[in-house]
């Protein structure tokens, strides 16, 4: 694919990661509808284009990380973000080793300084850690796009 392709394949994915973030902040849930059929075309996108192994090991790794966060502490990750987790696991996984460990690492780290910028107002905040997971996500993408 050309670059004019992948650049339109980054505009289209930013799309998906914008509305489920506004989704996430406006409903603080992830909806099967927008997380399990988006992590379906990231998979298929990484294997038509040759990067069906990155995709599927990320993926698989993130969700494993996040579907265990949430068995020892539902209250801590929701399953909306462990669903999540397959689709922003498999794009960045498709990108690299390196830039799904960057993305994974900005994700925590996001989520961990909005929620001490709130907690420092309100001590009943709650910060939805997938519009974490979606920006750390799309900032990757466009850092390594040629």
């Amino acid at each position: 694919m050309g670059s004019s392709g992948g650049a339109l394949a980054a505009l289209a994915l930013s799309v998906w990661l914008i509305t489920l973030s506004a989704f996430d902040i406006r409903h603080r849930r992830l909806p099967n509808v927008l997380t399990l059929p988006g992590a379906a075309i990231v998979l298929a996108g990484a294997v038509i284009t040759g990067d069906g192994r990155g995709a599927t090991l990320g993926a698989a790794a993130l969700f494993a990380a996040y579907a265990a966060v949430h068995l020892v502490a539902p209250a801590a990750m929701g399953a909306g973000d462990v669903k999540l987790a397959i689709g922003v696991g498999a794009l960045t996984g498709a990108l690299g080793p390196d830039v799904w460990a960057l993305a994974a690492l900005l994700a925590a780290a996001l989520t961990l300084g909005w929620s001490g910028v709130l907690l420092a107002w309100r001590s009943d905040a709650t910060v939805p850690h997938g519009v974490s997971m979606c920006v750390s996500a799309a900032v990757v993408m466009w850092l390594v796009l040629p």
